[in-house]
Formats: C-alpha cells, structure tokens, sequence
C-alpha cells in the first residue's frame, strides 16, 4: 500500500485501511467495501449500481421511492429525463398526444378542454368548435371559404392555377387531380354539378335548369338518387313519384290512399249533401213556405274512380 493510502480514511467510518483489504474508489471517495453501502437501507449495492443525491448514495429502489417521480401515463419510476406538464409527470416516450397519439417531447402542445394535445390536433378541435375548417398543409384555421381539393381543405393561397400560374381562390376548380382558377377552367367547357360545385367528367343529367352527377341527382325528401327514373318538379324541387304524391297529390276520400294520375285513377270531385241530426222541434221544408229553414252542408271531395264507373250511381251514403 502506497503511503497516501496508508494515511487515507474512510468516508464513511473515518477509520484507516487494512493494507489487505480492498478499497472502493468512487468519484475520489474511499470506502470499505462494507462502508459502501445505500443510505437508506444499509445494503451494498447491486452491481455498484447507485443514484446519488444531495451528497448521499442510494440503491436504485430506494432512490425510486424517495425521490423518482412516477409517470402519469405508465405509472413506472421516471429515471432520468422528466418532462413535467398538465401537473404530473411524464418519461418522454410516455407524453403523446390524446388524440392522434405523436410524441410531444420535442413538439410542445397545447392545452385543450384537460387535454394535451399536438398543434395540428388542437387547431383541428377549435375548427370543429367554431364550424370552421382546418387547412391541411399549415394546420391553422380557415377563416374564409375553403379550397376543397381531393376531399380535404385548404387556403386557396397555398395554391396556383395549372394553366396560368395566377394564385387561385376558394371558387378554383379541380379537374383530372389538378388545380384550375375558374376563368381558364371555363374555357375547357367542363359542367359542373349543381350538387357538389365540382367538374363532371362522365355521365351529366340536365334538369331544373342545372347539371348533375347522376349519383348526386336525388329526390328532395328521401334524397335518393332517381337513376334515370322519372322525376317531379316542384318549386325548383325534383321528387320522386312516391314522395311527389304523398306531399303534393290527392287522397281518395273513401279508402285514404293517394291518388295516382296515371290514365287509369283519377281524382274526381264529388258534391257530398250531409243532413246534421236536427232537434225535433225543427222541422226541414222549403224556406218559401215558411215551415223552418233548410240546413245542409255541402263538401267537396276525390274519389279514385275509373272512368267507367263515373256514371254509375255511388253507393256511399250521402253521395
């Protein structure tokens, strides 16, 4: 043993070295080895391994219950780096996004309704808060009308015209995947669908004054497409023949189902007398011969009658 040993004390127990024993070196501090010990729970440690902290050593499970944080997500110790937020604690790894799950520890986040959200996602929860839309390329929000473009939206000014160059508007149009402003998308003599505002490229239905997808041709009501099926025009509205008559045909008075007009059926209107019950000392006569008054009332109703039939006495009561 060297003579700085043989003059060297423990830093535990302050006594000297036995010239045969070993000696543990940490970070310049010599220990018996019986002396290097955990300052919690006295036990050599395992492997050497130790966390020190404020001067003093500790064993990794000791040092875990005393002084390592958990973590919000997993709940496991965090050794090492700890990222703190929303009042907890987190490992990197373990802090992600609510919604679409992307690793905030580089990224920042934002605070949104209790929860810890990426940019991208929080802007898309405002937009859907306000009724708005969120651009796909910058991730904010859309505060005009949006350029609609392969089913997601954007700020027109992200875009340029394919044919001339001229920074588009939200009223742009796409055509074959690429971008056209209106002026030179005009020029190509392209419909556009009075449903969807974009380009018809196949099959183009002509009615109520406008062009249209043939999927996206529907009734008013029941908003099926007619498929080249006949269709009713009413106030600018198409329906279809079920749904015309049900809002806007005849009801037969006799059996409550409405009257189709196809040649066969048709409406007809028929005066109804109807005699009220009278009190007995009311007596019915001709009001010229002053024996009391003449009460009836007169209704006007449809009937589904064949053309057949129309001369033949009815034999419902009061008709």
């Amino acid at each position: 043993m060297s003579d700085a040993l043989a003059n060297a004390t423990c830093q535990r127990c302050q006594a000297r070295f036995d010239p045969s024993e070993r000696i543990v070196n940490s970070n310049g501090e010599l220990y018996h080895e019986n002396c290097f010990v955990c300052a919690q729970c006295f036990r050599q440690f395992p492997d050497g391994l130790f966390y020190e902290y404020e001067g003093r050593k500790y064993c990794e499970h000791d040092f875990q219950m005393l002084f390592a944080p958990c973590c919000g997500t997993c709940g496991e110790f965090i050794i090492g780096r700890v990222i703190k937020a929303m009042n907890n604690n987190w490992h990197p790894e373990c802090f992600r996004c609510e919604l679409c799950d992307v690793v905030l520890a580089d990224l920042g986040f934002v605070k949104n309704a209790g929860r810890h959200l990426c940019r991208p996602c929080h802007n898309r929860e405002k937009a859907k808060g306000l009724g708005k839309y969120i651009c796909q390329k910058c991730h904010l929000i859309i505060d005009e009308q949006p350029l609609m473009f392969k089913n997601d939206s954007y700020h027109p000014d992200h875009f340029n015209c394919t044919h001339c160059g001229k920074e588009l508007t939200a009223e742009a149009r796409e055509l074959k995947g690429e971008l056209y402003c209106l002026p030179c998308h005009d020029k190509m003599g392209i419909p556009i669908c009075g449903a969807c505002r974009r380009p018809i490229e196949g099959r183009v239905v002509n009615a109520l004054g406008k062009q249209w997808h043939v999927e996206h041709f529907v009734c008013a009501k029941c908003e099926k497409p007619f498929l080249g099926h006949r269709h009713y025009e009413k106030k600018g509205l198409a329906y279809c023949e079920t749904h015309y008559n049900q809002l806007f045909g005849d009801v037969c008075y006799n059996c409550s189902h409405v009257i189709e007009g196809d040649g066969k059926a048709r409406p007809v209107c028929v005066f109804q007398v109807s005699l009220p019950s009278l009190p007995a000392h009311l007596a019915l006569g001709n009001p010229g011969e002053g024996s009391g008054p003449l009460l009836a009332g007169l209704d006007i109703i449809s009937l589904c009658v064949s053309p057949l039939q129309w001369c033949q006495p009815s034999t419902r009561p009061g008709v």
